[in-house]
């Protein structure tokens, strides 16, 4: 089932439940995968989809450090939750291994052995890891120690 399909079928669930901050957190996601599919020249397909749910993600976690530091954890606490609600939508991130093979495969394909060739390592490791939600920064970091 499209991703699509499915926040508009639990959205349903949600109005039936009553459960008003699933429904609202629901709500702006089905709102941001419509503002981009405006965007699009055909239909929005789940990769597209993907793209925004995880931008979305960023969004939440970046909100959530904003709220600690702060002092509103009330807030913080709401952010990561929609975080989480809009993760369920997403394939399961890879696990450090995967990350760290990743980059050990591609630094063996790029021969590349000085932090000048990280952004040559970062674009295969991403290849390597298609199709599944990377954090930038993580894998960054990760590049950055193993060339550093």
């Amino acid at each position: 089932m499209p991703i699509a399909d499915q926040v508009n079928r639990d959205m349903t669930e949600a109005m039936k439940a009553k459960q008003v901050d699933r429904l609202n957190a629901l709500r702006m996601v089905k709102t941001a995968l419509k503002l981009r599919e405006t965007e699009l020249t055909g239909p929005m397909d789940d990769a597209e989809a993907m793209k925004v749910l995880q931008k979305l993600v960023n969004q939440r976690h970046d909100a959530a450090e904003q709220y600690r530091a702060a002092g509103r954890i009330d807030r913080a606490d709401k952010e990561e939750e929609e975080a989480r609600l809009i993760q369920s939508y997403l394939p399961v991130p890879p696990t450090n291994e995967e990350i760290l093979a990743a980059i050990e495969a591609a630094v063996a394909e790029s021969g590349a052995s000085s932090i000048k060739e990280m952004g040559v390592v970062i674009k295969l490791a991403r290849q390597k890891l298609e199709g599944k939600p990377i954090d930038g920064k993580l894998l960054s970091d990760q590049v950055k120690a193993r060339l550093g």
